[in-house]
């Protein structure tokens, strides 16, 4: 196995563990569709093309928010070493499929904040199964809205009075998405797949199989491959928050994936899971009448159901060395 590269001051192992921890980001079906290239003052970010979800997210911003949380734990990796990380968003010099240039800005002692969300990286995971019925605490619901505010956006924490709309408009978005064949090959082919691969959602991760009496509708990660236990319940009242950015372009979208991943991190650090309910804003026509419902004036960028979990099985990582460019990019 060829040695990983030295980066900013780091050893060839710290490089290797910083890039670990960046590939252990949520993404739509866990499709990871994040590269690095390191160079000896530079780590580049760049989406990978052959990751792409065409049906479910043909514009690329399901993407872009994948990658900016894997920035966000590069981020939290690189100031775990020591690092100080400068960070260039869309790099006019950069090609086709650059999202973010890293740089050092030279020493820094980590505060014990990020100490604690860095430790929490590994521990993050998609909770697919109900949630406990124990709500979710004030003083917790308070470091969550600061924690997205620290990345330039902002937490709307849905109000009883939005809870039917929303609802429908998930369950309409669900209906239309599994009544598309190309969608439904495509959740297949990233779905449902054995312990041994390192991509996509194994049935040990998949959850239950969705029911009709389910409020917030949750995909078939089974693809119909396992029966809905007797019993299993979802909770009807969990903790729903849409992260929100104040305009709708790729550095947005950037920072958002960045917001969402602080805000997750919180999450497990302070003892709580969540999940992404996405197929509202992955249709274009309900993601407008989620925007309408916040009053026009936020673009919608993630849909989280935030709760006391169980202890459930997190979705397989791919091994840093597969992460990386060696070469020139390819757009």
């Amino acid at each position: 196995m060829p040695t990983f590269p030295a980066a900013l001051g780091l050893t060839s192992c710290q490089v290797e563990q910083v890039i670990r921890l960046a590939g252990m980001a949520p993404s739509l079906h866990n499709s990871q569709p994040w590269r690095f290239r390191i160079m000896p003052h530079l780590i580049e970010l760049h989406a990978d093309p052959k990751r792409r979800l065409p049906v479910a997210d043909p514009e690329d911003r399901e993407l872009r928010l994948a990658c900016g949380a894997a920035l966000f734990n590069l981020r939290l990796a690189l100031t775990q070493a020591g690092v100080h990380p400068l960070v260039t968003l869309l790099p006019s010099l950069g090609s086709a499929t650059a999202l973010a240039e890293i740089r050092s800005g030279g020493h820094e002692h980590p505060r014990p904040g990020d100490v604690q969300l860095c430790e929490a990286i590994p521990r993050r995971h998609s909770h697919r199964q109900p949630f406990q019925n124990t709500p979710v605490s004030t003083e917790d619901r308070h470091e969550l809205v600061r924690a997205v505010q620290e990345e330039h956006t902002w937490l709307h924490v849905v109000p009883p009075g939005q809870l039917g709309t929303l609802e429908g408009l998930v369950h309409r978005a669900h209906r239309v998405q599994m009544s598309d064949e190309r969608y439904r090959a495509e959740l297949a082919a990233w779905v449902g797949r054995g312990d041994d691969s390192s991509e996509g959602v194994p049935l040990s991760a998949a959850g239950p199989k969705p029911g009709l009496q389910d409020q917030w509708v949750n995909r078939d990660f089974t693809v119909g491959q396992t029966e809905r236990a007797p019993g299993t319940k979802f909770e009807s009242h969990p903790l729903l928050a849409l992260l929100c950015s104040r305009t709708d372009d790729q550095e947005a979208e950037l920072q958002s994936g960045q917001a969402l991943q602080r805000l997750w991190l919180t999450a497990t650090a302070r003892g709580l899971a969540a999940s992404v309910i996405s197929q509202v804003l992955e249709l274009p026509e309900t993601r407008q009448e989620v925007h309408d419902l916040l009053g026009g004036h936020a673009a919608p960028q993630a849909l989280l159901r935030i709760g006391h979990g169980t202890t459930t099985t997190a979705a397989p990582r791919r091994e840093p060395a597969e992460l990386l460019i060696n070469g020139p990019a390819q757009g």
